[in-house]
């Protein structure tokens, strides 16, 4: 495929198409704050950290072992992941227990990962 064949060749604006496109298009901040929601994602300590709480809540100790890394640096990836909206905790006695904060992210994580394997 010559890289032509991707671009559109017509002077034909699609008004209909055009104009309801730009009716069903949010305010700027919902933008931005997905573009910080990706970017948040785009980081692959974190993305390490998302899978092992899709599939258990865990402690910081816990996740530094399975990822072979300090709890000070898994702890900083925490902190980001939870000021984002992405994880959440719970304590129980002196123990902190994260998890992904709730069904979108865990279904948003799993799509990723079914759409990556999907493309092999």
């Amino acid at each position: 495929m010559s890289k032509n064949e991707f671009i559109c060749d017509c002077n034909m604006i699609h008004q209909d198409i055009v104009q309801d496109t730009i009716k069903k298009m949010p305010d700027g901040d919902l933008f931005n704050k997905l573009a910080e929601f990706f970017k948040i994602l785009g980081d692959t300590t974190r993305v390490k950290i998302l899978f092992a709480l899709d599939k258990n809540e865990m402690c910081v100790c816990d996740i530094a072992n399975v990822l072979g890394m300090s709890k000070s640096s898994i702890s900083h990836q925490l902190g980001t992941l939870r000021r984002s909206g992405i994880v959440k905790c719970r304590k129980e006695g002196k123990e902190v227990y994260y998890m992904l904060d709730d069904n979108h992210v865990k279904q948003l994580f799993e799509v990723g990962i079914e759409h990556i394997e999907h493309k092999k």
